[in-house]
């Protein structure tokens, strides 16, 4: 297998093979968590045009967007059309030596090929068959298509989140997507234990439904206990106050007050020790039940200086804060650096730049893929001799239109 990762470190996954067959985000998500632990994991993609997420943001033709790079780094390609009887019987070989299969096709259409669970587990008993869906496998939605979008929507996560009073709102992130992708890694994970201790194969399912709704304990708690569903919150908490973003003189800040003990610190540092005996505020409950007079109150203490010299004494003082920054502020901030979340990676144009990295630690150490993100069937060749086809098996392939070839600058 070809070294995945560039840094020193720990792979805990080297020598894993996955086929992912996923594509856009969740899906690949799933891979990249893979691909950062040591996996070698190769995209299996149509043609033309491959995963859908190539034609995302190009800024011209043959381009390949960063928003496909992010998540595709370290990864192989091999192009197959499994519209093809050959094309077919070439993945059921590779799957036959492989240990993981991602894909997140409607319910359904992989089985209509001849690739579904049943049948590849029958080809490799050992096979880890992770499948990524919208609203499931099973119910009265199973068939239905999954976008972010639409399971936000549907799991009641957008409906909590905006301003009171104010429409509802998207979070501004691919929640349901990335986080999807996460908890398919993580099933992986706890199957290839269970594969290592029995032998025996799994089928991982996922859903952005139940992503979605896995966001939603402290909504959930509230509904299930009986309680009052607040209005939309902004940045306020529903059960904890203040527990949200002020405003200071150029620009916002969060603060925590979760506990007594920090309430009592925020009422001393902003200037104002009469808040703690006045009875608006004076226990948790009255604090919650009249948080909008405790937000005007914070937010005329918090005018008078910048969100930095508050960060400061609120820090010094032991009260979680923290200053609301853009994206740039927060990805070039050296905390990003120290974490190793921000890593510099190759390119498919032979540059480097700072993206994503992996977002664990194993002993202090981790070791990002940081090899470029492939071009369509960039690795087609070498990926399906290592599988064990034989260069003239590969040529007819070729030759039948069964699988695509490409040059690292995406030539035939």
């Amino acid at each position: 297998m070809n070294q995945q990762a560039t840094a020193p470190g720990w792979q805990p996954l080297k020598g894993l093979r996955v086929l992912e067959l996923a594509q856009i985000m969740a899906g690949p998500v799933a891979g990249l968590m893979l691909a950062d632990l040591g996996a070698d994991v190769i995209k299996v993609e149509k043609f033309p045009g491959g995963d859908d997420a190539r034609g995302f943001n190009s800024k011209g033709a043959g381009d390949m967007p960063a928003s496909f790079e992010v998540l595709n780094r370290g990864k192989r390609s091999v192009a197959i059309n499994l519209k093809t009887d050959q094309g077919r019987e070439s993945l059921s070989r590779m799957v036959a030596q492989a240990d993981v299969l991602t894909e997140n096709f409607r319910p359904g259409t992989l089985e209509g090929l001849g690739l579904g669970v049943r049948q590849m587990l029958e080809i490799n008993p050992r096979l880890i068959y992770c499948s990524v869906s919208g609203y499931g496998s099973r119910g009265p939605l199973a068939e239905r298509g999954g976008f972010d979008l639409i399971l936000q929507a549907f799991s009641g996560l957008i409906s909590v989140t905006g301003e009171p009073g104010r429409p509802p709102v998207k979070p501004g992130v691919s929640i349901a997507d990335v986080n999807a992708g996460i908890l398919a890694a993580m099933g992986v994970l706890g199957a290839y234990i269970h594969v290592l201790r029995t032998g025996q194969g799994q089928h991982v399912e996922t859903s952005l439904l139940q992503a979605s709704i896995q966001q939603l304990y402290w909504y959930a708690a509230l509904f299930f206990s009986g309680g009052a569903m607040p209005d939309r919150l902004g940045t306020a908490h529903p059960v904890i106050a203040p527990y949200q973003t002020f405003q200071c003189s150029d620009g916002e800040i969060a603060i925590g007050g979760a506990n007594e003990a920090n309430w009592v610190r925020i009422a001393e540092v902003l200037g104002h020790p009469e808040w703690r005996s006045d009875p608006r505020f004076t226990t948790p409950l009255q604090r919650l039940q009249n948080r909008e007079a405790l937000t005007v109150c914070l937010n005329a203490a918090l005018a008078g200086h910048t969100r930095a010299e508050w960060e400061a004494r609120l820090s010094a003082a032991g009260v979680p804060a923290g200053p609301v920054q853009s994206v740039g502020e927060a990805l070039s901030h050296p905390q990003a650096r120290a974490m190793d979340i921000v890593v510099d990676a190759d390119t498919a144009d032979g540059g480097r730049r700072p993206m994503i990295g992996l977002p664990l630690h194993f002993s202090g150490r981790n070791a990002p893929a940081t090899t470029a993100a492939p071009r369509l069937g960039e690795h087609t060749r070498e990926v399906l001799a290592e599988f064990g086809f034989a260069g003239a098996e590969i040529d007819a392939l070729l030759e039948r239109h069964a699988v695509l070839q490409q040059s690292p600058e995406g030539k035939k």
